[in-house]
Protein backbone atom coordinates (compact mmCIF):
# COMPACT_ATOMS: atom_id res chain seq x y z
CA UNK A 1 0.00 0.00 0.00
CA UNK A 2 1.31 3.43 -0.63
CA UNK A 3 3.06 4.95 2.15
CA UNK A 4 2.55 9.06 1.88
CA UNK A 5 4.33 9.57 5.33
CA UNK A 6 6.64 8.05 7.64
CA UNK A 7 6.91 9.18 11.34
CA UNK A 8 8.70 7.40 12.94
CA UNK A 9 6.86 3.92 13.48
CA UNK A 10 3.59 6.12 12.27
CA UNK A 11 2.57 5.12 8.60
CA UNK A 12 0.25 7.69 6.64
CA UNK A 13 -1.14 5.68 3.53
CA UNK A 14 -3.75 5.74 1.21
CA UNK A 15 -5.14 2.60 -0.28
CA UNK A 16 -5.71 2.29 -4.72
CA UNK A 17 -9.35 1.30 -5.13
CA UNK A 18 -10.37 1.77 -1.76
CA UNK A 19 -13.90 2.46 -0.60
CA UNK A 20 -15.58 5.98 0.48
CA UNK A 21 -15.79 8.29 2.23
CA UNK A 22 -11.92 9.49 1.63
CA UNK A 23 -9.76 8.80 4.03
CA UNK A 24 -6.23 7.81 4.89
CA UNK A 25 -4.63 5.24 7.22
CA UNK A 26 -2.36 5.60 9.87
CA UNK A 27 -0.64 2.43 10.76
CA UNK A 28 1.87 1.61 13.12
CA UNK A 29 3.23 -2.34 14.19
CA UNK A 30 0.24 -2.51 16.94
CA UNK A 31 -2.80 -0.45 15.38
CA UNK A 32 -4.73 1.02 12.34
CA UNK A 33 -7.29 3.99 12.16
CA UNK A 34 -9.33 5.13 9.57
CA UNK A 35 -9.57 9.27 9.82
CA UNK A 36 -11.85 11.10 7.34
CA UNK A 37 -9.63 13.22 4.92
CA UNK A 38 -12.88 16.25 5.40
CA UNK A 39 -12.38 16.35 8.88
CA UNK A 40 -9.95 13.88 9.89
CA UNK A 41 -12.03 12.37 12.62
CA UNK A 42 -11.66 8.69 13.23
CA UNK A 43 -13.85 6.97 10.66
CA UNK A 44 -12.62 3.46 12.70
CA UNK A 45 -10.14 1.39 14.16
CA UNK A 46 -7.89 2.65 17.01
CA UNK A 47 -4.92 4.45 17.55
CA UNK A 48 -2.25 5.25 20.47
CA UNK A 49 -2.75 8.94 21.18
CA UNK A 50 0.89 9.89 20.20
CA UNK A 51 0.73 8.02 17.40
CA UNK A 52 -2.17 9.63 15.78
CA UNK A 53 -1.39 12.99 17.24
CA UNK A 54 1.69 13.24 14.79
CA UNK A 55 -0.33 11.95 12.34
CA UNK A 56 -2.36 14.84 12.60
CA UNK A 57 -0.51 17.24 12.66
CA UNK A 58 1.88 16.26 9.75
CA UNK A 59 -1.74 15.53 7.74
CA UNK A 60 -2.97 19.22 8.77
CA UNK A 61 -0.35 20.78 7.19
CA UNK A 62 -0.81 18.28 4.37
CA UNK A 63 -3.99 18.04 3.40
CA UNK A 64 -4.20 18.97 -0.56
CA UNK A 65 -1.63 16.21 -0.58
CA UNK A 66 -3.68 14.17 0.74
CA UNK A 67 -6.64 14.81 -1.34
CA UNK A 68 -4.76 15.08 -4.16
CA UNK A 69 -3.60 11.27 -3.65
CA UNK A 70 -6.49 9.94 -2.85
CA UNK A 71 -8.08 11.96 -6.17
CA UNK A 72 -4.99 9.88 -7.90
CA UNK A 73 -5.47 7.01 -6.33
CA UNK A 74 -9.18 6.26 -5.96
CA UNK A 75 -11.20 8.18 -8.72
CA UNK A 76 -10.49 6.95 -12.16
Amino acid sequence: MPTIKQIGNVKVQIFPDDHNPPHFHVVTPDHEALILLSSFELLAGRMDRKSLEAALDWASSNKELLQDEWTRLNER
